[in-house]
């Protein structure tokens, strides 16, 4: 018998929730336990990074950029100063370039350790969560031993970087990711075989290959699904043509399969850190020269955060400040996969679906909201309309010709 309209109820989440870290607004209309719509409102935490940008100079506004993200504030002063090198012509060392890498390797395992206490928090895991914390502490001294800083390290400079590696430093840096191997080859047992933690992930928000495509998922999310796609393989930046990371792939897209793409990229960047260390080249630290002045143009710069796809989008005038910088996060191409996947599950998996994407809010946090002509009060938009609006509202905003998909 279909339930009737009062036997639905809508469940808000947010802005303000224990399940979660960040502020975000959702709604799920259920019947009974079991989720059969969702809604998302983001904007919360908007602090006008990008506007700022505009009134400091290059310089200023790489100290700026670095702090969207607390967590992946080395991978975010890496997409701008690339792309400001590129407009400025300016070619980096190999060894600063190296280091760059060396440094978004080890914040890259700060990060996967970080969401999989979260994580396990969530499911009610609490010893997990206690542990990983724990050993997070270790990266973060390293990160604290080559900067100074353990939150915002500040490594990166146009040109270059200001932090050499030293031969105590990278024994200490080979010494701590030993340690830190054999921890995470435990949690692999862990996640993959404990019965009680497998019944909150193993089956749970399962998206295929093509719905991955479809809906534009990147990162841990995307390779999950079976989704061959990575920025530090199909882009290469910094030295990542020299000291390649291989890519890790699973085709069951459900929870466990995002833990366990996580974890063994840890377990890839304990040997390619220990390969760049091994191979570090010798030379300068930072480039000759970086002018004040960068000539006009714009530069679109892609990296690969902890999260996917980092884009940044960088314009110049021809003065000693940037004329835009638009920045778009991981978490805005992932978010979509929540409201669909959360469909059909109990209310009770919607937290561990939403973390699932390691979502940063306070990264993503540039929405605004468009009221489409002729569209009533309300109404709401279908996945196709979003879709065909979406590519035609990007394609003039990056002053393109309108695609022939946005005219359906």
């Amino acid at each position: 018998m279909n339930a009737s309209a009062s036997d639905r109820f809508v469940i808000p989440i947010g802005p303000q929730h224990p399940a979660l870290k960040e502020p975000g607004h959702f709604e799920f209309t259920v019947e009974g336990e079991t989720v059969i719509d969702a809604t998302v409102r983001l904007g919360y935490a908007h602090r006008g990074i990008e506007k700022g940008a505009e009134g400091r100079n290059w310089t200023q506004s790489l100290y700026l950029l670095e702090r969207i993200c607390g967590i992946c504030s080395h991978i975010h002063s890496t997409a701008y100063v690339v792309g400001v090198e590129q407009m400025a012509e300016v070619e980096v060392p190999a060894r600063a370039q190296a280091i760059r890498e060396t440094i978004a390797e080890l914040e890259r395992i700060h990060s996967h350790m970080l969401w999989l206490g979260v994580a396990a928090h969530d499911a009610g895991f609490d010893s997990l969560f206690m542990y990983t914390w724990r050993d997070r502490e270790t990266v973060m001294d390293l990160l604290e031993a080559i900067s100074g800083n353990r939150v915002h390290y500040s490594a990166n400079s146009l040109g270059g970087v200001k932090f050499d590696l030293s031969d105590e430093t990278a024994a200490a840096i080979l010494k701590g990711i030993d340690f830190l191997e054999e921890r995470t080859r435990h949690y692999r047992e862990v996640v993959s075989q404990d019965a009680f933690f497998l019944q909150r992930t193993r089956g749970v928000g399962t998206m295929t290959r093509q719905e991955a495509l479809q809906l534009g998922v990147v990162g841990p999310t995307a390779r999950a699904s079976g989704v061959a796609r990575d920025v530090r393989i199909d882009s290469p930046y910094i030295a990542y043509n020299e000291f390649p990371a291989h890519i890790q792939l699973l085709s069951a897209g459900d929870l466990e399969a995002r833990f366990l793409v996580r974890i063994d990229e840890m377990l890839d960047c304990y040997r390619l850190i220990r390969e760049l260390l091994a191979r570090m080249p010798a030379g300068e630290l930072a480039a000759k020269r970086m002018p004040r002045k960068l000539k006009p143009g714009e530069v679109i710069s892609r990296v690969e955060a902890p999260r996917g796809e980092l884009f940044y989008y960088i314009r110049s005038t021809g003065g000693e400040q940037p004329d835009r910088v638009k920045v778009r996060t991981p978490t805005l191409c992932n978010m979509g996969s929540v409201l669909t996947q959360t469909i059909g599950h109990n209310l009770a998996d919607v937290p561990m679906i939403l973390v699932g994407i390691d979502p940063c809010f306070s990264c993503n946090d540039r929405a605004v909201s468009v009221r489409r002509a002729g569209r009533a009060e309300g109404q709401p938009w279908s996945w196709a309309d979003l879709r065909r609006y979406g590519i035609d509202f990007y394609r003039r905003q990056m002053g393109l010709e309108t695609h022939a998909l946005a005219k359906g």
